[in-house]
């Protein structure tokens, strides 16, 4: 007598081997797909911090070569302020500069200020600018953000012989020969400083 031939179907057991298999291919591909998501996510923030710290620095190198003082005008004066916080510095910077006029009723002269600010546990450098003939107060001038993740922010002033961290021409009427900004932030684990040094060339009559 033949013995009964098995019918097409799979057992529980061989079910359960093929779901658990399924199982560990699919959390695998998860686990793959989420990783490589979150490094282009990690990759595009490096990318636009990397971005907005040349623009930043390229602006400021800019506009303090383009410094624009005058002996006697109150406005038109370099104030460079030594502070920190918890240890991380973070100057204070204001000054007047020539720059391309945007559109509408304006002029070649702004007024500039620099400031960092706390932004929870982090700090952030603002930057706030208005037209030299206008009367509204620089304090009251609405300021954006041009760094984040900020580690610190440290302007000094050479007179010649030495790298000073404040500078006044309301009391000191000069400029400085040239004028450093040091740049600080957090790369991921890291801490990395970027340095530009410019050279006052207006200064007016």
């Amino acid at each position: 007598m033949a013995a009964p031939r098995r019918n097409g179907g799979f057992t529980l057991l061989e079910l359960l081997v093929a779901l658990a298999i399924a199982s560990l291919v699919i959390t695998a591909a998860y686990g793959v797909f989420f990783s490589l998501n979150r490094a282009q996510q990690v990759a595009g923030v490096d990318m636009e911090q990397r971005r907005a710290l040349r623009s930043a620095l390229d602006l400021l190198r800019r506009e303090l070569t383009s410094l624009l003082y005058r002996a006697g005008d109150k406005q038109l004066r370099l104030l460079v302020e030594d502070r920190d916080f918890f240890g991380k510095p973070a100057s204070n910077l204001s000054f007047a500069t020539i720059a391309p006029p945007a559109d509408g009723p304006v002029s070649d002269q702004l007024l500039l200020r620099y400031l960092v600010v706390e932004a929870g546990e982090q700090l952030k450098l603002t930057r706030a600018a208005r037209d030299y003939f206008l009367e509204e107060e620089m304090e009251r001038v609405a300021a954006y953000p041009v760094l984040e993740k900020l580690e610190g922010f440290l302007v000094e002033c050479y007179d010649g012989s030495k790298w000073l961290k404040n500078w006044d021409t309301s009391l000191t009427p000069a400029l400085p020969k040239a004028i450093r900004v040091t740049v600080t932030l957090r790369d991921r684990e890291r801490v990395v400083s970027h340095r530009i040094t410019a050279v006052p060339r207006i200064t007016g009559p």
